[in-house]
């Protein structure tokens, strides 16, 4: 068959796609993280200040958080920060880069005096970049859902000083283009409670009244804390998506106009 050039047009969509992805979810040069902006974000319970807070982000990176919790009971205030030998990475920004970064490649194994030789071609290598860019927005909207064990378990939970104290969980996560805190309070069952005990599965987020068991003790969330703030460049990020998705399609719908031209074309 004939080869055939793809169409001016078609490339505009094609290289914008490109310039989108850089300008929207610019990517750190390996070796020179340590130059990327750092961003602080203050924390505000609309529930009575029980939680306030100030986290440093840089990238992917927490690199600092100071929080203050006013404990239900005794009105005492909590004051944790991560040690200074710590950062949190946040697994879905990683993720989300690593997914818009295999895009780039891919649409970058193409340049302008490539010639496609049929739309199938066309479509095959569109399909492949709207697959990363829909993972890389999945990874945003969509927390990991956490059992309670596994929350008490991870290593988040070493990362402050003073260490947390056992009756406290606190967890990061992305929500869209938000960067939320949770804090639970928990209170331990007494040894013999049986009745009406029934373990919490895995979410995102846990109400009070969940309960768990860890190292033969059981426990159950007396309060919950939820405080956030939008992360502007996660906004403009999660806009990025929803261009070069549409761009993408557009091109796919473009080459099924060209695509009875590129197979039936005479000799």
């Amino acid at each position: 068959m004939r080869s055939a050039a793809l169409p001016d047009d078609c490339r505009k969509i094609w290289r914008r796609s490109v310039d989108e992805a850089s300008r929207r979810f610019s990517l750190p040069t390996p070796g020179l993280e340590s130059q990327l902006k750092q961003e602080n974000f203050i924390l505000g319970s609309s529930t009575m200040d029980q939680v306030k807070g100030v986290l440093t982000l840089q990238g992917e990176a927490l690199t600092q958080a100071d929080i203050n919790l006013k404990v239900a009971k005794s009105s005492q205030v909590l004051h944790f920060q991560f040690r200074e030998d710590k950062q949190w990475k946040l697994q879905q920004i990683q993720d989300a880069r690593n997914h818009v970064n295999q895009a780039l490649l891919l649409l970058s194994s193409r340049d302008n005096t490539y010639q496609f030789k049929t739309g199938a071609e066309v479509n095959k290598l569109m399909d492949a970049v709207m697959l990363q860019l829909t993972r890389a927005r999945n990874r945003l909207t969509t927390p990991a859902s956490l059992t309670l064990p596994e929350l008490a378990t991870s290593g988040l939970m070493k990362m402050f000083a003073p260490p947390m104290p056992g009756d406290v969980m606190v967890n990061f996560y992305i929500n869209l283009s938000k960067l939320c805190l949770t804090v639970y309070q928990l209170h331990v069952l007494p040894p013999n409670t049986t009745k009406n005990f029934k373990p919490t599965g895995s979410s995102v987020l846990h109400n009070p009244g969940a309960m768990f068991e860890l190292n033969n003790n059981r426990f159950e969330v007396s309060h919950v804390h939820k405080v956030e703030c939008v992360v502007p460049w996660l906004s403009d990020t999660l806009v990025f998506f929803t261009i070069s998705l549409q761009l993408c399609q557009q091109l796919k719908d473009k080459i099924s106009v060209f695509s009875s031209f590129w197979n039936y074309r005479p000799f």
